[in-house]
């Protein structure tokens, strides 16, 4: 019997407590050449949250008018995946749980090439984007997902950069302080999940 009844998140959770590093964004090479698949990391600093729809259309800007026009600055940049909720009273935001990485994988390849250096969802990505991440020298990192009422609570303040149209799936600026994440693809291709389940596999 091995991981196969195991979901991603519980492996997450088996693996979660093998190193502590504080780091802050922007997120360099040099950053990412020091985490390692399994590593345990507080990200403090400003992170960009875009999912499928705006990862869309931040395609058509390119297509159209180059990487000048986008509306953060990609370069050593942050990118979480995250659909929030409303956000209550005397807070920045609601609930900020992560969303399925794999949604973005048909967009990352390219923004990883234009230098964005750091992606936070959860689940696994496809294997152009692990390409991807060790060609820029990026890394992948999970949140945990089922706990966005405490990650929230890392959100020091969260502000609209566009597509408001979009709703909760508009692009934010946010200010966060010790998020914890794992990594889970570091910049040498290592997989956590792989190695996950070669360590704790039995029979």
């Amino acid at each position: 019997m091995g991981l196969e009844g195991l979901t991603v998140q519980e492996i997450e959770r088996m693996v979660w407590h093998k190193m502590d590093q504080y780091i802050r964004t922007p997120i360099t090479a040099e950053t990412t050449k020091n985490l390692h698949a399994g590593d345990y990391v507080y990200l403090t600093g400003t992170v960009y949250v875009a999912r499928d729809a705006a990862h869309k259309r931040l395609m058509e800007v390119l297509g159209q008018e180059g990487a000048e026009a986008l509306p953060f600055p990609i370069q050593d940049a942050a990118i979480y995946y995250m659909g929030p909720s409303p956000a209550r009273e005397g807070r920045p935001i609601g609930s900020a749980g992560p969303t399925t990485a794999s949604r973005m994988d048909k967009y990352a390849p390219r923004l990883l090439d234009l230098g964005l250096k750091a992606m936070i969802g959860k689940g696994k990505r496809s294997q152009e984007v692990i390409d991807a991440i060790v060609r820029n020298q990026a890394v992948y990192f999970a949140a945990v997902g089922g706990a966005g009422a405490l990650l929230s609570k890392c959100i020091q303040k969260s502000t609209l950069v566009c597509y408001g149209d979009l709703g909760a799936e508009a692009v934010l600026e946010l200010e966060v302080e010790d998020f914890p994440v794992v990594v889970v693809i570091d910049s040498q291709g290592n997989n956590l999940y792989e190695a996950a389940a070669k360590e704790y596999a039995v029979g």
